[in-house]
């Protein structure tokens, strides 16, 4: 019990961490895997656009970047979707510098964020 008052103490104590502003890109550089032909395909989306890799569908939603790091810490609202079908089979923020922290779960098919492009 004790534990759990220091715990909460340090953290009503400790400062807050300032996070810098994101800025909103144009489009993306997505690269996509066909893992078992292990090609690599590079796209390249508008906001709203959508791109074929074999048979998904892969839509970007949005791309942010922070001020100081346009290409690293680059992150994409993707919706990815096999053939036409309606149900996704992800949909969700993917991180340039964490591929792996929020990435498509497919057999076949990998898809990465690169960058945010801003023009």
């Amino acid at each position: 019990m004790i534990r759990v008052a220091v715990l909460a103490l340090a953290l009503v104590a400790s400062p807050a961490v300032a996070q810098e502003p994101a800025t909103v890109g144009t489009g993306a550089n997505l690269r996509g895997l066909d893992k078992h032909a292990g090609t690599t395909h590079d796209m390249t989306l508008a906001i709203g656009e959508t791109a074929a890799l074999g048979w998904l569908q892969v839509t970007l939603g949005d791309c942010r970047y922070p001020n100081d790091n346009p290409s690293g810490d680059a992150y994409a609202w993707l919706v990815i979707r096999e053939g036409n079908a309606e149900t996704p089979l992800f949909e969700g923020w993917m991180i340039a510098s964490s591929p792996a922290l929020s990435a498509l779960d497919h057999s076949r098919y990998d898809v990465w964020v690169l960058r945010c492009t801003t023009e």
